[in-house]
């Protein structure tokens, strides 16, 4: 922008701004009143809809798959995709912190007059790429798999026994593949430490603190000693 057309928009900002209402009480009236219709409209769902109740939880399940709320479903998928250990602060913490103080700092160094978005081609192409980002991120978010599915190619023989292995909550203590957790020792090529009698005792006794599976029938116990036993 030009001196000239800067000076000619800063007059014509101190003139509109005199002749202009002052912020209150007709500003903080107007915010009021909509805060207050907003508060009543969420108060009568509640009262009209109610609330989802999910089923009791139980700490002892190891069957549960957590999910978040809508609105945190892009960082939830922002999770799925940065896979190491190492890097999962800076999704969680890093990259929301940044955008948060980029945010809060918007008005001390964007001080340009200008307001239109087509003459901001940086301010908009951010804001732009930022909501695209967001929005993709939540679709994946919310029509992406269970995050304990087991993400490896087997051959179709072991497909059930790769399914009962998900379905038994494993995940929850032992990293198959990229997924999974630390608790019990890793699976990903168990293979080639224990065989599969040993795998298949391990499944039924449950050593240490692993619950013990011997109420599986035994087509399940022997596919999922299969598949087991085809990891190395």
């Amino acid at each position: 922008m030009k001196p000239a057309d800067k000076q000619a928009y800063l007059e014509e900002y101190e003139l509109l701004k005199k002749k202009g209402k002052p912020f209150f009480p007709y500003a903080v009236m107007k915010d009021s009143a909509m805060m207050l219709l907003v508060a009543a409209v969420i108060i009568a769902m509640s009262i009209v809809l109610g609330a989802e109740q999910g089923p009791k939880a139980d700490p002892t399940s190891t069957t549960y798959v957590p999910r978040p709320e809508w609105y945190f479903f892009f960082l939830f998928e922002l999770l799925r995709v940065i896979k190491p250990p190492e890097l999962v602060p800076i999704a969680t913490i890093g990259i929301p912190t940044i955008c948060m103080v980029l945010l809060l700092l918007l008005p001390f160094y964007d001080r340009g007059p200008e307001r239109n978005p087509i003459r901001r081609p940086i301010a908009t192409t951010a804001g732009v790429m930022t909501i695209v980002a967001m929005a993709y991120l939540t679709f994946l978010g919310a029509t992406g798999g269970s995050p304990t599915e087991i993400e490896m190619e087997v051959a179709p023989r072991y497909e059930a026994g790769k399914e009962i292995v998900a379905g038994a909550g494993c995940l929850a203590c032992h990293k198959i593949g990229e997924n999974g957790g630390t608790i019990g020792p890793e699976l990903t090529h168990i293979a080639q430490l224990v065989p599969r009698a040993a795998i298949v005792r391990s499944v039924e006794i449950g050593p240490d603190i692993m619950p013990s599976y011997r109420d599986l029938p035994p087509k399940k116990l022997n596919e999922l000693a299969d598949f087991l036993s085809s990891l190395d």
